[in-house]
């Protein structure tokens, strides 16, 4: 490999994962838009029901929160990664664990949706909502400390001298 890919890697590398994040931070809310046509759909009227079920909105839904948790664990996966090559360690602290936590939350809020096929469990709907908010709260958190770890990377890189 070229000194100068291996030098772009080095500067792009840290960046994978923030810029990850916001996609799947973006991409949640879009979810979130959907889970809420998907219930319009089931509560409205029969001739609104004709109008809104057009929308598909109940399969787009899933594809989305499906490439969400995919996005997730990628994400989590690659954070940590990226970090360890780069420092020779985890920095285990609020962001990484909740960030730990989110994909867990995630994971769990995905293995409701077989309860929630057909109106089976009121219950596990209930519950994947509650949870769903919760990991858009915890998200939007983690965009915060984020952005301070991005600021910490970028005062690094601009602070120390580059060896040619």
């Amino acid at each position: 490999m070229s000194t100068q890919l291996l030098h772009w890697l080095e500067l792009a590398l840290p960046f994978f994962h923030p810029v990850l994040m916001i996609l799947a931070f973006a991409l949640a809310l879009y979810a979130l838009y959907l889970g809420i046509q998907a219930r319009r759909v089931r509560t409205v009227s029969a001739d609104e029901r004709k109008v809104l079920i057009k929308g598909k909105f109940g399969q787009r839904h899933f594809l989305v929160g499906s490439l969400f948790l995919l996005l997730m664990v990628f994400g989590a996966i690659g954070g940590m990664g990226v970090t360890y090559l780069n420092n020779g360690k985890l920095f285990v602290g609020p962001h990484l664990l909740a960030g730990l936590g989110i994909v867990a939350l995630v994971a769990t809020s995905a293995s409701l949706v077989p309860l929630m096929k057909d109106g089976q469990k009121v219950w596990a709907r209930n519950v994947h909502v509650v949870l769903n908010v919760v990991i858009l709260g915890v998200l939007g958190w983690q965009a915060v400390t984020g952005f301070q770890i991005v600021q910490r990377i970028l005062t690094q890189m601009l602070t120390t001298p580059q060896v040619a």
